[in-house]
C-alpha cells in the first residue's frame, strides 16, 4: 500500500478517535455514549468494504495515538506478516489453483473454480471471494491480460452443411402434471447459412434429449461433414460419437473453456432469448412451447436477412442444397444403441430386464445387440458384423409345448464344449447371467 493510502486510512481513524481525544477528560458515561454513537454510526471506510466499526477497534486506535504522543503514523495501517500470500488459501490448495489456471489459460476464475471442484481439488465446505482470488492470479502473474494472444480469426464454412454447430441453452420452465419443471434448448446451427436445421426444448439435458435432437435435424437438412460441440458430458458418450462416425460425420470438440469457437451459435442463443422467450409465458405446456417456437424458427428467423450475411438463413442454404448430402433412408437405425451379450445353453439373452431367445447357431457366442429403448420388440443380433436377424422374446410357456431337435441340439453342445468354457451358469439357471457392457 502506497504512502498516500496510508495517509487516507490515517486520517479516517483519527476523525473517528477525535471526540475521545484531546486534553479535556471525559468522564466513563461520557465516554461510554461517545463509543456508542462511533459503533452505531455507517462508516465509509477506505479501501474497505465494511461500514461498522467496533468497541475495540477504536479503543485500539486511541491507545496507539496517544502512546505515540499523538502521532498522525501511528494510525497507519500495519503490514501484513503474510504479505503477498493469500491467508484464505492454504499452501497446498494455492499449488492446485496455480497448476489449474496454467493448464487452463485463458479460462474465467469461476471456470477454475468449477473445474477445482470437479476434481476434488477443493474441500467441499471451500468458500473464498472472487476479489482475493483475482489478486492472488495477479500476484501469481496469471493474469488473462498478461496471457500470450491466442489467435482466434473468424471463420465461416464455404458451403451449406460443410459445419454445423451444436449446443444447449437453460431455458424456461414448463408446466409437466402440473409442476413446473427445467425446459433445456438443444440446436443445431449451419455455419454458412446460419440456418437451424432443428432446435427443440426438452426435460433433460441428457445424452437421449440431444440424439433425438440430432436424428430430426439430419432427417430435415442431410448430413453436415463436420458436427462442432461443447465438451460437456452429454456431447462426449461413446454413443454419440458411434452415431457420427457411422453416418460419417466428424464430431469436433471445443476446447475446455473456450467457447468463442462455438460464437455464431451462443449469437442465436441470445436472440432466441430476445426474439423468442421475452414474450413466451413461463409455466406453458412443453408441447405448447415447441409448437410456437417451431412457428417462430420458420417465419420469422429464417424469413429475415441476417446482419453478417445480408441473406435471409433459408435463402443462403437453399443456393447450394444440391450439394447436401442425404440422410440414409434407415437413419433410425444408425441411432441404434449397442450393447453385448452371452447366448447360453439354453439359447437365451436378456437386455433391460427382457428376455429373448437367440438362433441355435448362437448358441456359446458373444453377440451385439442393436435397439432402440422406445421399442424392445426390434432388437437385432450380429455376430462378425453378420446380421442374424430380429430376437424373439421368450415365452416360457410356449417353449414348454414345443418338441426339440435333439440331434441338432447334441451338435450344437459338442460345438459349444470344443470352445474356452464361458462362465458357468447359476443355480436358477443362465437366464440372468447376461453382461451390462456397453459401448
Amino acid at each position: 500500500m502506497d504512502l498516500e493510502a496510508k495517509q487516507q486510512i490515517a486520517r479516517f481513524r483519527f476523525a473517528v478517535i477525535a471526540d475521545l481525544v484531546g486534553h479535556r477528560k471525559l468522564t466513563r458515561g461520557e465516554k461510554r455514549r461517545i463509543l456508542k454513537e462511533k459503533t452505531a454510526a455507517v462508516w465509509e471506510i477506505p479501501f474497505s468494504p465494511r461500514t461498522r466499526i467496533s468497541v475495540s477497534t477504536v479503543l485500539l486506535w486511541l491507545r496507539r495515538y496517544e502512546t505515540s504522543g499523538g502521532k498522525l503514523e501511528s494510525l497507519y495501517p500495519d503490514e501484513r506478516a503474510d504479505k503477498n500470500h493469500t491467508r484464505a488459501l492454504d499452501e497446498e490448495t494455492a499449488a492446485a489453483l496455480v497448476r489449474l489456471k496454467k493448464e487452463f489459460r485463458g479460462a474465467t476464475v469461476p471456470s477454475i473454480l468449477r473445474e477445482a471442484r470437479v476434481r476434488g481439488v477443493l474441500a467441499p465446505d471451500f468458500r473464498v471471494s472472487m476479489a482475493t482470488l483475482y489478486r492472488f492470479f495477479h500476484r501469481q502473474g496469471l493474469d488473462d491480460e498478461d496471457a500470450a494472444p491466442v489467435d482466434r480469426r473468424r471463420f465461416e464454412a464455404e458451403l451449406p452443411n460443410d459445419i454445423w454447430q451444436s449446443d444447449a441453452m437453460h431455458a424456461v420452465r414448463v408446466s409437466v402434471d402440473g409442476k413446473l419443471r427445467k425446459s433445456y434448448l438443444f440446436a443445431f446451427l449451419d455455419d454458412m447459412s446460419r440456418l437451424v436445421p432443428h432446435a427443440e426444448f426438452y426435460l433433460q439435458e441428457r445424452i437421449e434429449s440431444y440424439t433425438d435432437a440430432l436424428r430430426k435435424a439430419l432427417s430435415k437438412r442431410g448430413l453436415p461433414r463436420k458436427l462442432y460441440v461443447d465438451n460437456g458430458p452429454t456431447f462426449s458418450s461413446k454413443h454419440l460419437g458411434h452415431v457420427t462416425a457411422s453416418l460419417g460425420i466428424v464430431l469436433v470438440h471445443s476446447k475446455p473453456y473456450q467457447p468463442e469457437g462455438r460464437g455464431k451459435i451462443e449469437r442465436w442463443f441470445k436472440t432466441v432469448r430476445q426474439q423468442f422467450l421475452s414474450s413466451a409465458a413461463e409455466g406453458m405446456p412443453l408441447q405448447v412451447l415447441n409448437r410456437d417456437f417451431s412457428e417462430w424458427l420458420d417465419l420469422e428467423y429464417h424469413a429475415t436477412v441476417h446482419s453478417s450475411t445480408r441473406e435471409t438463413p433459408l435463402a443462403r442454404y437453399l443456393k447450394h442444397v444440391h450439394l447436401v448430402r442425404e440422410a440414409p433412408k434407415d437413419l433410425d437405425d444408425y441411432f441404434r444403441k449397442r450393447a453385448f451379450r452371452q447366448v447360453y445353453k439354453d439359447r437365451s439373452i436378456s437386455l433391460d430386464g427382457r428376455l429373448y431367445e437367440a438362433p441355435v447357431e448362437l448358441i456359446g457366442k458373444r453377440v451385439s445387440l442393436l435397439y432402440h429403448d422406445h421399442d424392445p420388440s426390434r432388437v437385432e443380433v450380429q455376430l462378425a458384423g453378420t446380421s442374424f436377424g430380429l430376437l424373439v422374446p421368450l415365452d416360457v410357456q410356449v417353449n414348454c409345448r414345443v418338441r426339440r431337435d435333439h440331434h441338432l441340439t447334441e451338435i450344437v453342445s459338442r460345438a459349444v464344449e470344443a470352445e474356452p468354457p464361458s462362465p458357468p451358469p447359476c443355480a436358477e439357471g443362465a437366464l440372468f447371467q447376461a453382461s451390462d457392457d456397453e459401448l
